[in-house]
């Protein structure tokens, strides 16, 4: 089954609630209107709370936001630059709408981090993969909370893997955006991984943009984001892009991810477990994004009839955690998705 998502005229994370559960895909867990208004405004004050942990002896960048009692665990997988602080406003929106019924947290990638605590060393798609599973099994053990995985970009790829790992304690696994096989058709892919593959050429962009970082002041490189991503970036990405993408040692493990992703992800995907778990399964594609591009919506179709995918029509990027109306459409999305196959059905 697949979905066109139409606009979303809610101005409000409370009017976000309601419009979600007014949809016919999305069935309300309340039956009074006064009781649901009362429920949602209790959780509107929590913000996501960063923080590191030693997963395995290696720093982890964390993005967290605490139930009381949560029902299961959303895990969120990031896409590359996989820095948490880039979804700070989807996150925060997710948990707002499902209602504090679900602890949210989101795991950075090794390595890209604000500071270097791995002194250099570069780490590929497979260690990024594991790094996360080592998370799994020491902090997100307790049996009694599942998980949902939610990913972007490659962390939908990574999502799918962890899957395979854990299929008793993953319930359901959402991809936003989905990069999970190469697009041949991407010009810009082509030049990433040219650029990725040398070794000469991702040596110079990393030490040039770095450069900018040291020599610029931050006036400066905020218009140079701005420009460069648009005007409608949100302050917290446009600050996070200044901090964080003009580091040496992220740039190099950027670089260095991409390239063992280009050659992971030259496989075929394995549409025999999907096809297994094509229940607990959901996928957002967008309706112009060469990570993601319809023409792998057409072969997730053809290969695992009956999955639940749905295309944004609403014209937002494959960078939509770095706009605020980016972020809380596609965490209504999310939140609806959540609410049809998780809260409904347990």
């Amino acid at each position: 089954m697949f979905h066109l998502c139409g606009s979303v005229a809610a101005s409000s994370p409370i009017s976000l609630v309601f419009d979600c559960f007014s949809s016919s895909r999305c069935k309300p867990q309340y039956k009074n209107f006064a009781m649901a208004v009362v429920n949602v405004k209790s959780y509107l004050t929590r913000q996501a709370r960063f923080r590191l942990c030693n997963v395995s002896g290696y720093m982890t960048e964390l993005l967290e936001i605490q139930a009381d009692n949560p029902d299961f665990h959303v895990l969120f997988i990031p896409g590359n630059p996989g820095i948490v602080n880039f979804y700070k406003g989807f996150l925060e929106s997710l948990y707002e709408l499902l209602e504090g019924n679900a602890s949210v947290t989101a795991i950075g990638h090794l390595s890209q981090t604000s500071k270097d605590w791995e002194n250099g060393r570069l780490f590929s798609l497979q260690e990024q993969i594991i790094h996360k599973m080592d998370f799994i099994d020491y902090k997100l053990h307790n049996k009694e909370v599942p998980i949902v995985l939610v990913g972007h970009s490659i962390g939908s790829y990574i999502s799918i893997e962890i899957f395979k790992r854990y299929p008793g304690k993953v319930i359901h696994c959402i991809g936003l955006y989905p990069f999970l096989a190469l697009n041949a058709e991407s010009s810009k892919q082509i030049a990433i991984k040219k650029l990725a593959d040398s070794r000469v050429l991702s040596l110079t962009a990393s030490l040039v943009l770095s450069l900018l970082g040291l020599l610029l002041p931050i006036p400066a490189l905020r218009f140079i984001v701005k420009k460069s991503f648009g005007n409608s970036w949100s302050a917290d990405a446009v600050d996070t892009a200044c901090s964080h993408l003009v580091l040496y040692h992220i740039i190099q493990n950027m670089l260095f991810m991409a390239r063992t992703e280009f050659k992971k992800l030259s496989e075929t995907p394995d549409w025999e477990f999907m096809r297994a778990k094509k229940d607990q399964i959901a996928f957002l594609f967008g309706s112009d994004d060469h990570w993601g591009p319809l023409s792998m919506f057409e072969e997730i179709s053809k290969q695992v009839h009956g999955v639940d995918m749905s295309i944004e029509t609403e014209g937002y990027d494959h960078a939509f955690s770095c706009t605020e109306a980016g972020s809380l459409w596609v965490a209504r999305h999310v939140a609806c998705l959540i609410n049809k196959h998780v809260i409904t059905t347990t």
